[in-house]
């Protein structure tokens, strides 16, 4: 059997068998070698060689990606509308101190003190005629100076004092209408209330 092989190995040399040499990239043809005896020793053995053929390489397949355009519309705002500015406050004048209250004068001051025991009787009076009675020679005897100033320095409601008067007046039980109320209490000759005033008294009263 050893004689055989090298007989067929040198077959292989002696008909000039060439071998080929496949690429890297490609794979190796399989050669299979079958050794059939021959019937007779002193023949020469027939060598059949059969080459399997490889599957050629699956061939390669390049992708490219391309990307995708994006296009991008940039639409302007309307233009920004003026912007006003406010209009500067101006801070309000600070108020002008209250002028401060004369001091009275002795004689004002008495002035005062009867005016305000007039008032406390009840009886009703209107400004001037409380001025009257002070200034008056036959009250007491203030000038009309300073029982005006006297008057004017209290703090009265003359409503309310013209519906004493009217109420000291329907004490009287002289009778009166509300006309003729009213005529006696605005009345230059009576209580010297004003018109207004008059009448708020009697209205106070019931007439």
């Amino acid at each position: 059997m050893k004689k055989l092989l090298a007989l067929v190995v040198a077959g292989l040399a002696v008909t000039g068998c060439t071998k080929t040499t496949t690429p890297k990239a490609a794979a190796l043809a399989t050669v299979t070698v079958t050794a059939t005896p021959s019937a007779e020793p002193a023949s020469p053995a027939t060598v059949t060689m059969t080459a399997t053929p490889v599957a050629s390489p699956a061939p390669t397949v390049t992708v490219t990606e391309t990307p995708a355009t994006v296009t991008v519309t940039a639409t302007p705002n309307a233009a920004p509308k003026p912007v006003t500015p406010p209009k500067p406050v101006t801070p309000p004048k600070p108020a002008a101190p209250a002028a401060p209250a004369q001091a009275l004068t002795a004689s004002q001051e008495q002035a005062v003190s009867a005016a305000q025991s007039y008032l406390s009787l009840g009886q009703g009076f209107s400004r001037q005629g409380l001025i009257d009675q002070l200034s008056s020679s036959f009250g007491d005897g203030f000038s009309v100076a300073d029982a005006t100033v006297a008057v004017d320095s209290l703090n009265v409601d003359w409503n309310a004092q013209a519906v004493l008067a009217a109420k000291s007046y329907l004490a009287l039980g002289s009778g009166f209408s509300h006309a003729s109320l009213v005529a006696q209490l605005d009345s230059p000759e009576g209580s010297q209330f004003t018109p207004a005033q008059a009448e708020y008294g009697v209205s106070h009263v019931g007439l």
